[in-house]
């Protein structure tokens, strides 16, 4: 079944590309491949066995290499994840592609193809392969689809700045088939490398992870890349390929490299403490939505990193949940920004002022992923943002307590840019539109309910992390 979801996204692109249809039937048949292939990950988390520590669902096969793929309690969160948002993706795209519609369509389903086999591949090489090809689809998607002249170097920018940083990954992964003799991850981890090399090879594998988190000082190719970058893409960049390096975090530094992250983490508390406060006293000088969105996902990943890094059952957990919980927030605050956009043709939040009286629907919704993005009670961000400190106090309590100050900062640039959108007497720059259209709505509807579902029964995802999570502490 696993191996179904590669597969199906792979056919929905050959459909698109062959059969000579219409744009519209072009849409259908990729929102209809992906939510097939959102209906096959439901069944395989349905048939997860939470109290097994293993992978489970493992598939083998050779291709130009022998290909193994499994899914644990940490991945099969991601798996979903990649399949919730790529149906909001191509929903989202509808009607604002005018031209290239087929290659578009088909480059998100190879992307999510690319993802599902990033966080389900045991193996290193493939690991690297399919973590850089994703690369491909999304340098297409900004350079040749994004909204201003600024797309092409945004494209160039996040291509660029990535594969710099992968290369010193790809020599890691060499070195540790130099020494080891295989690049299995389950072999790996129980291999033993001396402490001197783990230092070595975890520092050229963080700095790939870091610009890809992003954490300050390589996150500057992420706001340009959200601002430049059409919907879909601002989407799945926020909610899944930014979660690929965390995932890489946890099952490679700290499942083969574990005395080295150890040995690390006072430096990188350091840098999440420092990405935390400076983006957010970014976004407070910020006036442009998108780009504020941007830089609070950088200060949102900056948490999730110090959790993955506090070496603790509840911080490591928090991470993951605060993973799932920022990607459902984040892209609903795009959306957000982009129906805004749609209609009044501006991201500048100077323009804008007591649109409440006549979009009250979308204001209400637009209040809820707010006070999502501020980790209010009841919402998943602050169960997860909670948990992480939690966890991250045991490990360094006076950087924890410098980075809990998020929970202030983020409170302050959520609310303001609200406040300042939706109350205050009606701005003369803007003309009244119409509330949200049932698209719209639909896109926004599940993001909704998934945020409330993870705020208030948080333990439908803990339960499964747990064992999972306790294998890769103290296997």
């Amino acid at each position: 079944m696993l191996t179904l979801l590669l597969i199906i996204p792979i056919l929905g692109s050959i459909i698109i590309l062959l059969i000579n249809i219409n744009t519209t039937s072009q849409k259908q048949v990729a929102l209809i491949t992906s939510l097939i292939n959102l209906a096959l990950s439901l069944v395989l988390w349905a048939n997860f066995d939470s109290s097994y520590n293993g992978f489970q669902f493992v598939t083998e096969f050779d291709l130009w290499v022998p290909c193994r793929l499994g899914l644990d309690g940490i991945s099969i969160f991601f798996v979903l994840l990649t399949t919730f948002t790529i149906p909001i993706c191509i929903l989202s795209s509808w009607n604002s592609i005018t031209f290239g519609i087929k290659y578009f369509l088909i480059n998100f389903l190879i992307l999510e193809t690319l993802l599902i086999a990033v966080f389900g591949v045991l193996d290193l090489l493939l690991f690297y392969i399919c973590f850089e090809s994703t690369l491909i689809p999304l340098f297409f998607i900004l350079g040749f689809w994004g909204y201003n002249t600024l797309r092409i170097r945004a494209s160039f920018m996040l291509f660029l700045f990535t594969l710099f940083g992968s290369l010193f990954m790809l020599l890691a992964f060499l070195s540790l088939y130099y020494f080891t003799g295989c690049t299995d991850i389950q072999i790996l981890s129980s291999t033993f490398i001396s402490e001197k090399w783990q230092r070595i090879i975890w520092l050229a594998i963080f700095f790939a992870f870091l610009i890809k988190v992003p954490l300050f000082p390589v996150h500057i190719w992420l706001p340009l890349a959200h601002t430049a970058a059409p919907l879909a893409g601002s989407i799945v960049l926020a909610a899944v390929v930014l979660k690929m390096a965390s995932y890489g975090i946890l099952r490679i530094l700290w499942g083969i490299l574990p005395e080295a992250s150890i040995y690390f983490t006072p430096l990188v508390y350091v840098i999440c403490v420092i990405s935390i406060i400076y983006t957010s006293l970014t976004t407070l000088r910020t006036i442009d939505i998108k780009t504020i969105i941007a830089y609070s996902s950088v200060g949102h990943m900056a948490i999730i990193t110090l959790g993955v890094f506090s070496n603790t059952i509840q911080g490591i957990e928090g991470a993951i949940l605060l993973m799932i919980a920022h990607g459902l927030c984040s892209p609903a605050l795009f959306i957000v920004s982009t129906v805004l956009y749609d209609r009044y043709h501006t991201r500048l939040i100077t323009y804008y002022r007591g649109i409440t009286i006549y979009i009250p629907v979308f204001v209400t919704l637009f209040f809820v992923f707010i006070l999502a993005n501020s980790a209010v009670p009841l919402t998943g961000n602050f169960v997860a943002e909670f948990i992480v400190l939690a966890g991250s106090l045991q490990q360094n309590p006076v950087l924890t307590s410098l980075a809990a100050t998020s929970i202030v900062l983020a409170a302050a640039y959520s609310i303001w840019i609200f406040n300042r959108i939706a109350f205050g007497s009606q701005s003369v720059y803007i003309i009244p539109q119409g509330d949200l259209n049932r698209r719209e709505f639909i896109m926004l509807l599940p993001l909704f309910v998934m945020i409330l579902i993870l705020g208030i029964f948080p333990n439908i995802f803990l339960d499964v992390l747990h064992c999972s999570v306790s294998n890769l502490l103290y296997k």
